[in-house]
């Protein structure tokens, strides 16, 4: 069976390749709306399940996997910042305290759909502004959820993580490896 990852994400890429199983990645081109009138683990599971939509409308012979991963804070929903600026702000939000990861995935193929979340506790260290600032200097957190990387460099950043390592960094694959079986597709 032909399976498509609904992502360009590298991350995603590379962990659905520990899996061993073949398959090729399309951009969903879905527009998020995270500012709709759900709980975070509905609205993950919403948004995973429209890009995996929009990929399954052109490849209907295929299994398509999408998924989707943002940071919940005091009720807020943050995304990937779209500059320096707002990686500061994030990341001063998130210094010395707690917050959750939660990621979507949704599994389409013609015969079933399957969408569930992940959810994971990341506690951030207290954070100076100069680290802070070296941290931004370095790229990482513009293009990733909540303005880092914990399989990154920003993974010093990190007192602990409580919940699925792999959901954090944004594909659950051992849940993700477990759902597969009911579409007759064992990893291992």
């Amino acid at each position: 069976m032909r399976i498509i990852l609904a992502s360009t994400s590298p991350r995603r890429k590379k962990l659905l390749s520990k899996t061993g199983l073949v398959f090729e990645t399309i951009e969903s081109g879905y527009e998020e709306d995270m500012t709709l009138p759900m709980n975070p683990e509905e609205l993950v599971e919403h948004l995973s399940f429209n890009k995996a939509k929009a990929v399954f409308e052109n490849n209907r012979d295929a299994l398509v996997i999408a998924a989707d991963t943002f940071i919940v804070f005091n009720g807020k929903y943050l995304g990937k910042p779209k500059n320096e600026e707002e990686s500061r702000k994030m990341l001063e939000l998130l210094s010395g305290k707690e917050h959750h990861v939660v990621t979507g995935v949704t599994i389409i193929s013609k015969d079933k759909t399957v969408s569930f979340n992940s959810k994971a506790k990341v506690y951030i260290k207290k954070l100076s502004p100069e680290t802070i600032n070296s941290y931004i200097k370095t790229g990482e957190p513009l293009d990733r959820a909540g303005a880092y990387a914990v399989q990154g460099r920003g993974a010093v950043l990190i007192e602990k993580i409580e919940g699925d390592f792999f959901g954090v960094i944004g594909l659950p694959i051992s849940r993700l490896s477990e759902e597969l079986k009911s579409f007759g597709i064992n990893v291992l």
